[in-house]
């Protein structure tokens, strides 16, 4: 027979699981949102200085999408060995790569300097980034999932989501101050270094509290029973969990991608693009627009939390829903806000913004998470929300760009994002609630997926 599930940890304990994970991803998406609000304000002139300005920023923009690209691959390779070989290894190894790239993008030289050679380690250091990152979110997310009590997964696994805008928070503010006191010409020469060499501190403190944390029982638990049974034709789980994954829940992976797409672009129009649309076509000021980002994002690291406490009481689709169609009927509204030019329409259109993205981003953790078995969770996890990345937040402040330079109107950009959330709606209705399901239970009969559980005959589970 099966083990029992393993007890939830004291609370003291998942606290502190909880605040590794979090200042572990807090410290990645600072890294990573830093080099996108650089790529938005300077790196055009710095790094494509042969440019007209306009043109300049889409090849900024496109090293930034660059590292979409490798994030893919980072969950291949993370999911794969994180589900051979623990979330916790992982996890520290992603969190040094990312750190030592963006520390090594503060020391690189310009392309005043070193000519076209400064746009290719530009690029390369940004897909170091990319890889890093795609490894990241799985990890994080499961080790606080499968330490957590049920009944507040959905409450407990928001919290390393709200890496997400506590990095942008961090990397927005880092860049507001520096612009404040700095004269642009300080600012372009030096000034921009400060935040990205920031982050080599920034590491030494993650991995002094990521490294005190223990690896997830419930993973322990499916190793020392695959341990136990490794004649079994489960083995092929053991030795390569993404075809496992393929096999048994390629449905939940493109549901996990269409839930994505809505999420992803609306997040980077909003906190990218913003900074491109407001000062070209608003004719609002940079630090206006760092402002308005830094201000707005606040709001939403305050109310991610809330969202995924609301999916423990009425499930993960409802929530998911009401962000995806949220974000939809707000997009014309929001350009027409920031088309004003004032400061406080342009606060509450982010915001607003970031609080209906906050619907969708809250409860995906727990969702991906409880949508796979345990043994290929990270790969499952992984997979389904990077892959979808490529398609989805990679491109996302390059079509909007693009669009903006062939039309000279918001309207397109609109648009496109509402088609992104009439495809996640479509996505999350199609999938099945998963809010009720025990992590340590969960297993997969060949060809059946992840609707089948512990009730599954005992020579037949996939842990």
């Amino acid at each position: 027979m099966a083990s029992a599930a393993p007890a939830p940890p004291p609370q003291g304990n998942l606290k502190r699981i909880v605040a590794a994970s979090l200042i572990g991803t807090t410290i990645e998406w600072y890294d990573f949102f830093l080099y996108g609000s650089a790529a938005a304000l300077v790196f055009n002139k710095l790094f494509f200085p042969d440019s007209d300005p306009l043109v300049g920023t889409l090849l900024s923009f496109l090293t930034y999408a660059v590292g979409f690209a490798a994030r893919p691959l980072g969950a291949l390779v993370f999911g794969h060995y994180g589900d051979r070989l623990g979330r916790k290894k992982l996890l520290v190894l992603s969190l040094l790569l990312m750190g030592g790239a963006t520390f090594a993008i503060g020391l690189l030289p310009t392309h005043a300097s070193i000519g076209t050679a400064a746009p290719v380690l530009l690029t390369v250091l940004r897909l170091v980034q990319g890889f890093a990152l795609g490894g990241e979110w799985g990890g994080a997310v499961l080790l606080v999932s499968e330490h957590g009590d049920a009944r507040r997964r959905g409450f407990w696994a928001s919290w390393p989501q709200t890496g997400a805008p506590a990095g942008q928070l961090l990397a927005t503010g880092v860049l507001s101050l520096l612009t404040a006191l700095l004269s642009d010409a300080a600012f372009g020469s030096w000034g921009w270094r400060i935040p990205f060499l920031l982050s080599g501190v920034l590491v030494v403190v993650g991995l002094w509290i990521r490294l005190s944390v223990d690896e997830s029982p419930v993973f322990k638990e499916a190793l020392a029973q695959a341990e136990a049974r490794k004649a079994d034709v489960v083995a092929e789980a053991e030795k390569l969990p993404l075809v496992s994954v393929l096999r048994h829940h390629w449905r939940d992976v493109l549901v996990a991608m269409g839930a994505r797409m809505a999420e992803n672009i609306s997040y980077y129009v909003i906190t990218a693009f913003i900074l491109v649309y407001a000062t070209t076509s608003a004719g609002v000021s940079k630090q206006t627009a760092l402002n308005s980002v830094l201000i707005a994002s606040a709001v939403h690291f305050a109310v991610i939390p809330a969202w995924g406490a609301l999916s423990d009481r009425i499930g993960r689709r409802p929530v998911y829903l009401i962000g995806a169609v949220g974000v939809g009927l707000w997009m014309f509204p929001f350009f027409s806000l920031i088309d004003t030019g004032g400061f406080g329409n342009l606060i509450l259109a982010v915001t607003v913004g970031l609080v209906l993205h906050g619907a969708m981003y809250a409860p995906q953790a727990a969702f991906f998470s409880e949508m796979f078995a345990t043994r290929m969770r990270y790969s499952g996890a992984s997979i389904g929300a990077q892959f979808a990345s490529v398609a989805a937040g990679a491109p996302a402040p390059l079509i909007a760009t693009a669009l903006l330079s062939d039309y000279g109107s918001s309207t397109p950009i609109a648009l496109y994002v509402i088609g992104a959330a009439v495809l996640t709606v479509i996505a999350v209705a199609a999938a099945k609630e998963t809010r009720n399901r025990d992590l340590a239970d969960v297993a997969v009969l060949p060809g059946q997926g992840a609707d089948r559980t512990a009730t599954a005959p005992e020579d037949a589970r996939t842990v």
